[in-house]
């Protein structure tokens, strides 16, 4: 990939199955910052590697709060150790919340095995009956 090489909004939208508006979206949160030249937005090759670990993040749950915290320590250029420390501390937090939802789809799930049953039972008897 050239480093040089500069997006348009609609180019670097597309090269991630997103709209203009999203990116403005971002921009506007202070996720991405594009350069401007005679009052067009363009994006640079960092501008395109921020926006990979904003898509990944989010798709991962995390908020957007979280996503400008942790770039903002890549933005600032301190220590990487800073930046995978914070990092860690919010995947540890993410894994936690999604561990409590799956106990509680895991919960759910038994639930509807046990309605599903009481359903079949009850279907199996009417059959029996004539119902």
């Amino acid at each position: 990939m050239d480093r040089d090489h500069t997006y348009t909004v609609s180019e670097l939208a597309k090269l991630f199955d997103l709209t203009p508006q999203a990116l403005r979206f971002y921009e506007e949160k202070g996720l991405l910052s594009p350069g401007r030249m005679g009052g067009a937005r363009f994006y640079t090759y960092r501008d395109r590697a921020r926006l990979q670990m904003i898509q990944r993040f989010r798709r991962l749950g995390f908020s957007l709060e979280d996503i400008a915290e942790y770039l903002d320590l890549y933005r600032s250029g301190q220590d990487g150790s800073d930046q995978y420390r914070v990092g860690l501390e919010k995947i540890r937090r993410r894994l936690a919340e999604m561990e409590t939802m799956r106990q509680e789809v895991e919960t759910i799930i038994s639930e509807l095995h046990v309605l599903e049953d009481e359903a079949l039972t009850r279907i199996g008897a009417g059959a029996a009956t004539g119902e």
